[in-house]
């Protein structure tokens, strides 16, 4: 079984923003996959069932974003996953783009910081979407908690597209990407 989760804050005022990137993304793959993040518990809302060929479990946490590892730790202690995958904004990388990662630090994010720190461990296989705009920015949290401007809006849109092949990917070869 596979445990994908969706970083984001949860609450109508965070939707569409840029923070929420990785809730965006893993609410995509469930809507053309038809499945319904309908069942909550483990301080998630989440879905079961079959991706390519695959057991799954799509989370979205219902924490904060910097408490987003109690909402994976207790996935994984219920769960028992043979592989774990994280989707969530990255403000180093440009919009537009993504990448791939099976381990590392969690650089500037504090969700990930947070997991990482709980599992007590950096072997946290991770797809990052780029939210990094080309203008300056002048405060960070003004930024990820705006709404996606119109100016990235298709970018954004092609990143998505981008992380949910590469989710495909990691399913169909049970995390040995």
């Amino acid at each position: 079984m596979i445990l994908i989760v969706g970083l984001g804050n949860y609450g109508i005022e965070y939707q569409g923003t840029n923070h929420n990137a990785g809730f965006m993304a893993v609410q995509r793959l469930m809507d053309e996959n038809g499945l319904e993040a309908t069942k909550k518990g483990f301080k998630s809302l989440y879905a079961k069932g079959v991706l390519f060929g695959e057991d799954v479990v799509i989370a979205k946490p219902q924490t904060y974003m910097n408490l987003s590892g109690e909402a994976v730790v207790a996935l994984k202690n219920f769960f028992k996953p043979d592989k774990i995958l994280i989707v969530y904004d990255d403000i180093d990388l440009p919009y537009g783009s993504i990448r791939y990662r099976k381990k590392g630090s969690a650089g500037t994010h504090n969700g990930m910081r947070n997991i990482i720190s709980l599992m007590g461990t950096e072997d946290i296989p991770r797809i990052r979407i780029g939210i990094k705009p080309e203008e300056p920015i002048y405060s960070l949290m003004d930024f990820v908690l705006a709404k996606i401007s119109k100016k990235y809006v298709d970018l954004f849109d092609n990143s998505v597209e981008q992380t949910i092949e590469k989710i495909k990917e990691f399913i169909t070869k049970k995390g040995e990407i």
